[in-house]
């Protein structure tokens, strides 16, 4: 089965990426459309996370269109990925543009390029977050993923995701090689930080609403001594999108002392907000990412917090 499955897949991939992006993209949209009317459990999901959230700043009539909209840029995003996973440096290069360079590190060939964090969210084609080393040279682009089952489809889409160039690390059973890749100048290791991050998350606010948040992106750069940062996917126009880097976020004080966990995370999670107010379409909204605290949440947190460190 898992074989099967792995080569209808494949074989879906092949002729997806016969066709234009463009084309691609109004098919995704397209298929966000159904999405709307017919999965009316992550249709509620995205109503009731933004009445929670955005309900002062928009009304009950705006927030449907709004859902409606960001449905069919799912739709859009998800298509045009397939595509994008496999499309050369000069056509990325086309559909994709990179801005606030300046922010960050130089990055040139022969260079011991600086080794960074990035604090990402599921904004945009968050796929194209792997392509950033066709933009900066020296860059090496790192990430983590969980397996998924079934095995067929994790295959796919690893190997998918491993046509960008981007080094893909298995968060539960890859550590010691992700701890070898961020010794190597001009890492960049990118971690998907926006969704809930369970009982052993950071209870703090996001967009108002308490909720628990990802300390990892913190955590990696004091754990390998690297620069911390945040970048945004957005969507600018049909099949087009423009990577934001973020401002460098100051990992030690003015006295040389690492600054705590909960400082640099919130740091993070702002440039996050910020993003989704920017363009609230632009985000995932079908997550149940405001979720309450599971039992003995706070010692976890501590215990995990102190961990990280050490």
């Amino acid at each position: 089965m898992n074989t099967l499955l792995y080569w209808a897949g494949r074989g879906l991939v092949t002729v997806l990426r016969c066709f234009p992006l463009l084309w691609i993209a109004h098919l995704g949209r397209g298929c966000g459309w159904l999405a709307f009317h017919l999965d009316r459990r992550h249709r509620r999901v995205a109503l009731e996370n933004m009445a929670m959230v955005l309900g002062k700043r928009f009304s009950e009539k705006e927030r449907k269109v709004m859902v409606r909209e960001h449905f069919l840029r799912l739709g859009e995003n998800y298509a045009c990925a397939i595509k994008t996973s496999g499309m050369t440096q000069a056509e990325v290069r086309e559909v994709m543009e990179v801005v606030g360079r300046e922010r960050w590190p130089q990055f040139a060939p022969g260079i011991s390029a600086p080794r960074l964090v990035v604090g990402v969210g599921h904004f945009g084609n968050f796929e194209l977050y792997a392509r950033l080393h066709l933009f900066l040279p020296g860059l090496i682009s790192a990430t983590t993923y969980r397996g998924i089952r079934p095995a067929g489809l994790d295959r796919l889409l690893r190997e998918l995701r491993e046509e960008s160039g981007c080094a893909y690390f298995e968060r539960r059973s890859e550590g010691a090689s992700l701890k070898q890749a961020m010794s190597t100048p001009g890492t960049v290791l990118g971690l998907l930080s926006d969704q809930h991050a369970g009982d052993r998350g950071w209870r703090h606010p996001f967009l108002g609403v308490e909720a628990s948040l990802s300390v990892a992106p913190a955590i990696y750069a004091l754990r390998y001594g690297c620069g911390l940062a945040t970048a945004i996917c957005r969507r600018v126009a049909l099949g087009r999108w423009q990577i934001e880097l973020g401002p460098m976020i100051p990992t030690k004080t003015a006295e040389g002392a690492r600054r705590p966990v909960e400082e640099l995370s919130a740091e993070v999670h702002a440039a996050l907000e910020e993003a989704v107010l920017r363009d609230p379409v632009n985000w995932f909204w079908v997550h149940r990412r405001w979720k309450p605290p599971g039992r003995k949440v706070s010692a976890r947190i501590s215990d995990g917090l102190a961990e990280a460190s050490s």
